[in-house]
Parts: C-alpha cells; structure tokens; sequence
C-alpha cells in the first residue's frame, strides 16, 4: 500500500498544474457547501429555537380530533350508511378532570404541565377599542413551560398576584392601546363580562402576533371574565427533550382522547419549508461538487493515457489489475481529500466573514448578523461527499487501466 501511494503522489505531483486546479475545484465545493449549510442551519435552529421559546412543546385542548361515532354507527359498523345534518350536541367545553391529568403528566420524567384559560376580550383604553386573546395563567406553573419571564421588558409575572386583576401584554398592544406600565384598561369578554384592569407588565417576545395581540392574567381572573368557573380549555407541556414531542403528544391522545399537538404539528408548513430550503441547498452544492469531480475524471484520464506503457511495465513486474486499478483510485481519493481538508479551511473563514456583516435592524433578540450553525456535522457531510465523488470520478479511469493488456501495449509500442 505504500508504494502504491507513493506511485499515486508522484504521479500526481508531476502533472501540478492539473491536480492544484482539481483540487481547488474540490476545495471551493465544500467551502461553499460548508458556508451555505452553515447559513441554512443557523437559520432554522434560531428560528426553531423561537418557536420553542415561545410556544409550548405539547398543547392538549377540550377537543377530539375526529368527532365521536353516532349511535348507528355504533351499532352498524360494516354497514352502508350515508348520515346527514347531524348537529353537534352542546357541552360545557373545557378539559374535564384537568387537574387529575396534570398530576399524570407531571409523573412523567423530564415533563412539566400548566393549565390555562384562552379566551377573547375586548380591551378599552379611552376612545381605543382593540381586540385581543387573553390566557389565564398559574405563574408559579407557567414560568415552567413558556419563558414569558424571559421576555419581560417592563414588570414581572408576580405582580399578577400582587395586583388585582392584574393584566400582562404585549408591546405592541401597548402601543396599539397607548397604554402604558400601571395604566387602567376596560376588559369586556364575548359573555358581556366587564373587568377593568392594570397594567402590571408588558412583555416583546419578537413574533408580531403575539405582540400585538396576547395578553395574561391570572386564571381565576380569566375564568371570571369569560364567566367560565373552575374551566380550563388547554394545558401545556414543556419537555427537557423537545424531540420526544411528537410521539409523546401521539401517546397522551390515545390515553385522555383529547386532542394533542406537538410544535412540530403546529408548525408543520414552516418545517416542510425547510424540507425543500435543504433539497434545493444540497442539490445546488452538491452540483458544484460534481463539476469538481469531473476535474478529477479528466486529470486521472489523462495520467492513464500517457501513462498505458508504465502501466504495462507494473503488470509485467507483478501487479495484478487489482493493484492497479488502486493505484489510480488512491490518485482520485489523495486529491478528494486535500480538496475537503483545503476547503474545510476556506469554509471555516467564509462562516467566520459572513457572521461579521451586520444589517443595521432593530432584531428582538438583539442578532443582526447571520446566524451561522458551526457544526463538526456540516464539515463531515461535506468532506465525505467530496471524497465520495472523487473516488467515483477516478473508478472508470482505473478500471480502463486496469484492464490494459501489458502484451498488446509492449507489443503496439514496438
């Protein structure tokens, strides 16, 4: 194996002009795989990372996804049965026996849960008239699952309970309402229940629609408001691991029956966004690749042109084709890998370059550059499918090599 590597690297080195535009081809396809992926990568975990922030990881709400069976039905299920105009029967909506639940779900490792009321409210502030959705909220068990606290620009959680019918909102409904901290706002519910209430804190969590139209109390106030007593209508879960979502939301459906969405099921249109963001992406880098590799397909073809006598001179010293046809695969794999570990280099200062250019905006969380995603994952993905096409660009050259027949070549030659 060694002196086929040596065979290969001389051969190589006398054709320097060839292998260093190879290489740099190779070099310049992963450094702009690796700088693109990074791009693409920053891009979706900050924006994943938001949507976890702000939004809970499981929702269970006082609904069924599909409606329950009618009693026919029931009682015919392999029958050919067309139902028509049947009306939805009337219940008191909200989750029933909540508070057993939440001790369920709260035994479970790495889960917490907290209940809340949603409802609309008509908030009033003079002659200004704006339309928001009110949560009630338990702070001690909230602060568990959301990250509000963190959000807060003006005020604290605690002082919901410090204060009475104390109200929470967002900095744009603040500005839309032109309220500010401690002033005093008429709420009136779709059930015609009015409550005046104080501004206690106001919150920025960067997503225009909750900004401008969310707002928290306490959830006896809440309850009170929508003239709903002792009634929540959804209780959200935080995970230590948020992968588990989707499978544990599956696993609390069939057990309470009520329905159950994971963030990834909220945000299913932006995650298939990303789907496509990552085939165009690859497809895109990996063409540039490619056209790398037939640099290498052309320089290796070369070599086995003006080289076919000393091929010949190597089978007839004793290597077999086997040998041979690894000795011109060795060719394409030495300049695949110098490619991927110049490229890594050229790729780690473009991500470096990229993450200085500032945008001069006003970012919610204080960001104004380019996200870049600095992962040993992105490196490797793109050094293997660079060595993976340089060694597939060099296989059809080594294998006409391989199969020169020393007689006819010695024999031609003379």
């Amino acid at each position: 194996m060694k002196l086929l590597l040596a065979l290969a690297r001389g051969m190589l080195a006398r054709r320097r002009r060839q292998t260093l535009v190879s290489v740099s081809g190779v070099a310049l396809g992963v450094a702009f795989f690796i700088a693109i992926a990074s791009l693409m990568r920053g891009f979706q975990t900050y924006f994943v990372s938001q949507i976890i922030d702000v939004q809970p990881h499981i929702t269970i709400k006082d609904e069924r996804r599909n409606p329950l069976p009618q009693a026919v039905e029931i009682a015919y299920p392999e029958a050919a049965i067309a139902l028509n105009g049947v009306k939805p029967v009337d219940r008191i909506r909200g989750i029933r026996a909540a508070g057993d639940k939440i001790a369920i779900l709260e035994a479970m490792p790495g889960v917490a849960a907290a209940p809340i009321l949603t409802g609309s409210a008509l908030l009033r502030y003079g002659s200004r008239d704006v339309s928001a959705t009110v949560t009630g909220i338990d702070p001690q068990r909230y602060v568990q699952v959301a990250n509000l606290g963190k959000d807060m620009t003006q005020g604290r959680i605690e002082d919901l309970r410090s204060t009475a019918n104390g109200l929470i909102i967002g900095v744009g409904l603040a500005q839309r309402l032109g309220v500010v901290l401690g002033d005093t706002v008429n709420a009136v519910s779709p059930r015609g229940v009015a409550l005046q209430m104080k501004i206690v804190g106001i919150f920025r969590t960067g997503i225009v629609g909750l900004d401008q139209g969310q707002g928290y109390s306490l959830l006896k106030v809440n309850q009170i408001l929508q003239d709903r007593s002792n009634v929540v209508n959804q209780i959200v879960l935080r995970l230590a691991d948020v992968t588990r979502a989707e499978t544990l939301a599956r696993e609390i459906e069939a057990r309470f029956g009520d329905r159950t969405e994971s963030w990834e099921e909220q945000n299913a249109n932006f995650l298939n966004i990303f789907v496509i963001q990552n085939a165009i992406m690859y497809s895109v880098t990996g063409a540039i690749l490619l056209v790398a590799a037939f640099g290498i397909y052309n320089i290796i073809s070369t070599v086995v042109f003006e080289k076919t006598r000393d091929i010949a001179i190597l089978k007839s010293l004793g290597f077999t084709e086997r040998d041979i046809q690894l000795l011109f695969l060795l060719q394409g794999l030495v300049a695949g890998v110098l490619g991927a570990v110049l490229g890594c280099v050229i790729g780690t200062f473009m991500i470096e370059g990229l993450a200085q250019v500032r945008f001069g905006v006003d970012a919610p969380s204080g960001n104004d550059r380019f996200i870049m995603a600095r992962e040993w994952q992105i490196y490797a993905v793109a050094s293997g499918f660079a060595i993976l096409a340089a060694g597939i660009a060099a296989v059809i050259p080594a294998r006409r090599a391989a199969r020169l027949d020393p007689v006819q070549v010695v024999r031609g030659a003379a």
